[in-house]
């Protein structure tokens, strides 16, 4: 169905269902919604307006449903796969003031947040009461953008993903109508799972006004570890390893040499540049942990590692965690000139070191800046290309690698995305990775948003 441009009635109506105050037509506010991350192309919106409640939203929806408008919502634009750029233009809805912690039940275990909410913000907040919300997913990132992509991060391995990590949701649908999905109880086999349903479906089935999150409580004690290895592929062998042991480290990163060398340069941590594995593990005791660490150096001295440096106190360990959440800014900088592309394809962990040779191997072929880093514990493989920008055959060559790095992974029964969510990037994977069940998505998409209003353009070609 084709959807409509904003006309001045559109823009009058819009405006008076929230106030001026919190609409816009401004040139550098739609420039502003128009980009996220990634390299994608931006697409100006006709109009932003920042909603208040979920009363605020139905009437919107129903709105622009009635008068077929695209609407894209919009957290923090801190995704890297092109999610939330309104590419039909249309209206973009942002979050940022939907910011309220609405409820802590530490009791339960439990949080009550409205999607504006930074994941950073709660966890300062949570700190007072010895409980913090899993999911780490590095960049400034609202709740609502993390349930959109089901986002991930360091303590995936240990915690679980977003949508691990997700009670309740209430959703406003395309045409208005608001739903209640999930409970508050930590099991339920009562009907059809609808919230793992949104979580991670970017906007595109209806918009999260209200999020009950699981909380956990901050561990006792925490030891961590740098091993270096002379090879990616032999510090590959070992995250296998321990994840078979069943030791379960709360986080297990590995970066590449190339990666060491610019956190070194940025962050004077004077790291040995080398293939890395940072670790940590967490638990009631400091005996329980020390063990932990002395079947993980067998496993490491097993495999080949060249050092074994084990805990880490509090400071070094917080400025390593920090320098690797800067990762990805950090190679920008390092790369004036050049435009960015963030591969980050999972398989599964015993496929982990195959697919870290590959990726090497394409590297050292291609004579193109590239950065190899992972949530390793979980097979979740990053990989950024820096290209000239403008340079067609320079990012021909990366289109190349793009795509046969992303082959190479779902012929290994993996995935084309791990947590940066399908947006634009990678549309063009799903009918290879999902086969004849990508028609029961497109009709999922159609019975629950029948106009084809929200968020178009993305996740299907």
């Amino acid at each position: 169905m084709r959807l409509n441009r904003i006309n001045n009635n559109d823009l009058e109506a819009f405006r008076l269902m929230v106030g001026p105050d919190r609409f816009s037509i401004g040139e550098s506010v739609l420039n502003l919604h128009s980009k996220d991350q990634s390299r994608h192309s931006p697409s100006l919106p006709e109009a932003v307006i920042w909603p208040m409640n979920a009363s605020e939203i139905a009437e919107i929806l129903r709105y622009a449903n009635e008068h077929l408008i695209p609407v894209t919502a919009w957290g923090s634009g801190s995704s890297l796969e092109g999610n939330p750029i309104p590419v039909e233009g249309g209206l973009v809805l942002d979050f940022s003031q939907m910011n309220r912690i609405l409820d802590i039940r530490e009791e339960d275990f439990q949080a009550d947040v409205e999607p504006g909410v930074i994941y950073k913000d709660l966890n300062k907040k949570l700190r007072h009461k010895g409980l913090f919300f899993a999911p780490d997913p590095g960049a400034d990132a609202t709740l609502g953008g993390m349930i959109a992509n089901n986002s991930s991060g360091t303590r995936t391995v240990r915690y679980g993903s977003t949508r691990d990590n997700i009670l309740r949701l209430s959703v406003v649908l395309a045409n208005g109508e608001i739903i209640h999905t999930g409970s508050r109880s930590s099991k339920s086999s009562s009907g059809y799972d609808l919230v793992r349903l949104f979580v991670g479906s970017e906007g595109t089935l209806g918009l999260v006004v209200e999020a009950t999150v699981r909380l956990v409580g901050i561990p006792g004690e925490f030891s961590a570890a740098i091993v270096t290895f002379p090879t990616v592929e032999s510090a590959g062998r070992a995250v296998y390893e321990i994840i078979r042991s069943g030791m379960n480290p709360s986080a297990l990163e590995l970066l590449a040499p190339e990666c060491i060398e610019l956190i070194n340069r940025e962050h004077e941590l004077g790291l040995k540049v080398a293939p890395t594995l940072f670790m940590e593990y967490d638990g009631p005791s400091v005996q329980q942990l020390a063990e932990l660490l002395d079947m993980t150096k067998e496993i490491c001295e097993e495999v080949g590692c060249d050092e074994f440096r084990p805990g880490l106190g509090m400071t070094e360990r917080d400025r390593l965690f920090k320098a690797r959440h800067e990762l990805a800014e950090i190679i920008m900088r390092n790369h004036p000139g050049c435009s960015h592309m963030a591969i980050d394809i999972a398989v599964p962990i015993t496929a982990y070191p195959e697919m870290i040779a590959m990726a090497i191997e394409d590297r050292k072929n291609s004579g193109i800046p590239t950065y190899i880093f992972s949530h390793a514990g979980d097979g979740n493989l990053h990989i950024v290309f820096e290209g000239k920008t403008g340079d067609e055959k320079e990012w021909a060559v990366i289109e190349e690698m793009n795509e046969r790095i992303i082959s190479k992974a779902l012929s290994m029964d993996g995935t084309a995305t791990g947590e940066h969510g399908v947006g634009i990037g990678k549309r063009r994977f799903m009918a290879a990775e999902h086969g004849n069940s990508l028609e029961w998505m497109k009709k999922i998409k159609t019975l629950f948003d029948p106009n084809g209003i929200l968020n178009p353009g993305k996740i299907f070609e």
